[in-house]
C-alpha cells in the first residue's frame, strides 16, 4: 500500500527535526571543547609533545638572630642525558664513569636507555660538573637545582637537622617547618615528536619555582659554638658517653643555645649513626638530683612554711623514712634554709617535702612545668615523668625532695628554672623567632608567650638570693663561680637507673649544674649535664666548670658588664681570658695599653674565636666568611674602653 501524501511530510519532517537536534548538539559541543575547555585541551595537547620533568625546590635559608647563616640552599648543576643524541656510547661511558664515580658497565645502561631523558647524576659539585663540560658529548645536558648546604658545619646540627635529597626535612628545624621552607619546584621541559622521541634540535626550558621561606632563629651562633666547645672538651676529657647545654633567655623563653654530644655535621649525614642526629636537650629525660631542689624551697617559701632564717635539723647526716636510711655527704646539724641549699642537705630537703605535703609539692611540680611537653618547636620531645602523689610512700616523697625518683628533660629544666630567673613566670620556650619570604617580607613573628605565674616576684628573689650561696665559699658550686659576677646556681650528681637490675647503678651517674647570671638580674639560664663521667662522678667537679666557662664567654661576648669586683683569691682556677683580669699588675697592663690586637685579616669565624680565648679578648663580631676589617689594627694597643670589633666578609 503506497504511503499518503500526509505520512510522507511527517517523515520529513521528523528526519528533518532529526537533523536539526543533530546539528545543534554538534555545535553545543564544539562550542563547548573551544570555550570552556580550550585551556586544559591546550595544555593537553602540550604535555602529548613536551616531556615535564620536577626539579628540586629551593628551600628558604635558616639563619641565627643575627642573621647569619646556619642552612642555605645553593644553586648546582645535575646531569642528564639524551641518550638518542649520543653518538658514541662506549666512549661516552668510558670517559663519565671515573669522573662520576660511576660503574662503567652500569652508565652504559643508562645511556643505552630508549627513551629521551635520563638522570645520570644530581647535584653535582663545581669540581665535577667542570671536568663533565669540558667533554662537550652530544646528548649530555645541564640543569640547574638547588643543593642543601650548612655552611657551620657541626654548629647548632641538632637543632637545625638536615634535608633529604628530595628535599625533605628529616630533622630538628628542617623537619617541624618543612611547609615552610619547602619553596615550589621548577619543571624542566623538553619537546618530543609524535612517538615520544626527543627532538634533537629542542631546547630545554625550566618554567616556574618559587624559593620557601626564610626562618630566623632565637639561637645565636656565637653563643652556640661557646657550648659545643667547652661541652666536647668537658665529655671527651671525662670519658663521658654524652652530655647537654642548654642556655635560655629567662625573660623571653627564647633558647640562646642548645648543644648536644655526641654531635655530627650535616653536610655529610651518612659518615653518623642516628644516635648522634637525636637532640638530648628535649629527647633525653633523666633523674635532676639535687639541681631539682631550689623548686621545692620555692614552694615552701611561697607557701609560708618556713622563713629565710628557720633552721632545719639535719640529725647529723643520717635520717630514717618509710624504713628507709637518707644520707648526707657530711653530719650536719640544724641549718638555715640557704645553708641547706648551700650544702645541697637530703635530710633538710626531705624534711621540707614533708611539711609541703605531697599534694601541694606535686602541684608545684607540675606548675614549674615537668611531667609534660614544653611545646618547643623541635621534634622527638619527651613529657619526662612525674607519678601522681596518691602513688607516693613516705620515702617517694623524700627522694622527690631531692630530686630522685622523677625524670625530667634539660630543656624542662632550663625552662623551669627561668620561672625563678624572671621573678616567677613560666615562660613557653621557642626556637623561630620569625619567617620571612623570598623578599625578606615578614610572614610569621612569635612573641613571648607567659604560660602561667607559679610563684611571686619575692619567693623568686628570695630563691635567687639563696642559690648564690651554692657557687660561694663553702658551697658545693664553688667551680661555677664566675668572676666579676654573681652567680646563683646549684650542682647536681644523681644515679642512673640500671636497666638490667632495674635499681640504681652503682657507678653510673649525670652530673649536672644550673645557673643563672647575673643573679640579681638574670640574663640568661645555662643547664650543662655530663652523662656518666669516667673521672669524678660529681657535677660540682665535672659540670660546674663547664657553666663557668660557658658563662663567663658569653658574659663578655655579650657585654654586659660585671656587677661584683674581682679580687684575685676568689678566682677559680680556670682557663677562659676574663678570669685573667684581676686587681694587681696584670689588670692594670691589661687595662693601661699592655695588651696589642691580633693580626685577624683572612682568618675564620672559629679561629678568630679561639684566638680570643687564648689572648683573653673582648671583641665584637659581624658578617660571615673571612676576616676583612679590624679595629685597633693589628699589632695596635688595645686602650681601655675602646671599642674592639672584628668584620667578617666574602
Amino acid at each position: 500500500m503506497a504511503p499518503t501524501e500526509r505520512s510522507m511530510q511527517i517523515r520529513i519532517r521528523l528526519i528533518g527535526a532529526i537533523f536539526v537536534a543533530a546539528f545543534l548538539a554538534i555545535a553545543a559541543r564544539a562550542g563547548y571543547l573551544q570555550l570552556v575547555l580550550a585551556d586544559d585541551l591546550t595544555a593537553r595537547g602540550n604535555q602529548q609533545h613536551q616531556r615535564v620533568v620536577k626539579l628540586t625546590p629551593q628551600r628558604g635559608a635558616i639563619y641565627d638572630r643575627n642573621g647569619e647563616e646556619l642552612a642555605l640552599s645553593l644553586e648546582v648543576k645535575s646531569l642528564y642525558a639524551n641518550p638518542r643524541e649520543i653518538k658514541d656510547l662506549p666512549k661516552v661511558a668510558r670517559k663519565l664513569a671515573p669522573i662520576l664515580g660511576i660503574y662503567e658497565k652500569r652508565l652504559r645502561k643508562k645511556l643505552a636507555e630508549k627513551k629521551s631523558f635520563v638522570w645520570i647524576e644530581r647535584k653535582l659539585s663545581p669540581q665535577l660538573a667542570e671536568q663533565v663540560a669540558k667533554y662537550k658529548f652530544a646528548g649530555l645536558h645541564f640543569v640547574r637545582e638547588h643543593k642543601r648546604y650548612y655552611p657551620r658545619g657541626q654548629v647548632a646540627s641538632q637543632v637545625v637537622g638536615f634535608t633529604g635529597l628530595d628535599p625533605r626535612g628529616l630533622e630538628g628545624i628542617e623537619l617541624v617547618y618543612d611547609a615552610d621552607l619547602q619553596g615550589e619546584a621548577g619543571l624542566l621541559i623538553s619537546e618530543r615528536d609524535a612517538r615520544g622521541r626527543g627532538l634533537a634540535t629542542a631546547e630545554q626550558v625550566v618554567r616556574g619555582g618559587t624559593p620557601g621561606g626564610s626562618l630566623f632563629l632565637t639561637i645565636d651562633r656565637t653563643l652556640q659554638y661557646i657550648a659545643e666547645k667547652e661541652l666536647a672538651r668537658q665529655v671527651k676529657a671525662s670519658g663521658a658517653v654524652g652530655g647537654t647545654v642548654v642556655m635560655m633567655e629567662p625573660a623571653s623563653g627564647r633558647v640562646l643555645a642548645m648543644a648536644s654530644q655526641p654531635s655530627y655535621n650535616p653536610n655529610a649525614i651518612n659518615r653518623y649513626r642516628p644516635a648522634d642526629w637525636r637532640n638530648r636537650a628535649v629527647s633525653d629525660a633523666f633523674e635532676p638530683g639535687s639541681i631539682f631542689k631550689p623548686f621545692l624551697l620555692a614552694g615552701v617559701l611561697e607557701e609560708g612554711l618556713f622563713k629565710p632564717r628557720s633552721r632545719i635539723d639535719c640529725e647529723n647526716g643520717r635520717f630514717e623514712v618509710g624504713g628507709k636510711v637518707i644520707r648526707d655527704h657530711k653530719r650536719y646539724g640544724k641549718l638555715t634554709l640557704a645553708e641547706i641549699i648551700k650544702y645541697s642537705s637530703n635530710i633538710g630537703f626531705a624534711k621540707l617535702g614533708k611539711k609541703l605535703d605531697r599534694e601541694r609539692y606535686y602541684q608545684y611540680i607540675r606548675d614549674f612545668g615537668f611531667g609534660e611537653k614544653t611545646g618547643i618547636d623541635l621534634p622527638g620531645e619527651e613529657n619526662g615523668l612525674v607519678r601522681r602523689p596518691e602513688r607516693w610512700f613516705a620515702i617517694d616523697l623524700a627522694t622527690i625532695s631531692f630530686g630522685q625518683g622523677i625524670s625530667v628533660t634539660p630543656l624542662q629544666m632550663v625552662t623551669a628554672m627561668s620561672a625563678i630567673a624572671n621573678g616567677g613566670l613560666l615562660m613557653e620556650p621557642y626556637l623561630v623567632e620569625k619567617i620571612v619570604d623570598d623578599e625578606g617580607a615578614p610572614i610569621y613573628r612569635r612573641q613571648p608567650q607567659v604560660v602561667r605565674r607559679v610563684i611571686s616576684e619575692k619567693t623568686a628573689r628570695l630563691v635567687r638570693k639563696m642559690m648564690v650561696g651554692v657557687t660561694q665559699k663553702g658551697g658545693t658550686g664553688t667551680r661555677g663561680a664566675v668572676a666579676g659576677y654573681g652567680v646563683a646556681g646549684k650542682t647536681g650528681t644523681a644515679q642512673k637507673v640500671d636497666p638490667v637490675t632495674g635499681g640504681y647503678s652503682v657507678d653510673k651517674r649525670v652530673a649536672s649544674f644550673i645557673g643563672m647570671l647575673p643573679a640579681k638580674n638574670p640574663a640568661m639560664v645555662v643547664l650543662v649535664t655530663v652523662d656518666e663521667p669516667q673521672t669524678q662522678p660529681y657535677g660540682g667537679l665535672v659540670a660546674a666548670p663547664v657553666f663557668s666557662r660557658i658563662a663567663d664567654e658569653s658574659m663578655r661576648y655579650l657585654d654586659i658588664p660585671p656587677t661584683e669586683v674581682v679580687a684575685r683569691r676568689e678566682l677559680p682556677q680556670q682557663t677562659t681570658s676574663v678570669r685573667k683580669i684581676r686587681r694587681d699588675k696584670k689588670v692594670s697592663t691589661a687595662i693601661k695599653g699592655g695588651r696589642r690586637m691580633p693580626d685577624f685579616h683572612g682568618m675564620s669565624y672559629r679561629q678568630v674565636l679561639e684566638a680570643m680565648s687564648r689572648k683573653g679578648l673582648n671583641i665584637k663580631l659581624s658578617g660571615s666568611g673571612k676576616v676583612v676589617e679590624q679595629s685597633p689594627g693589628a699589632g695596635e694597643v688595645i686602650r681601655y674602653g675602646t671599642k674592639v670589633w672584628v668584620r667578617f666578609g666574602a
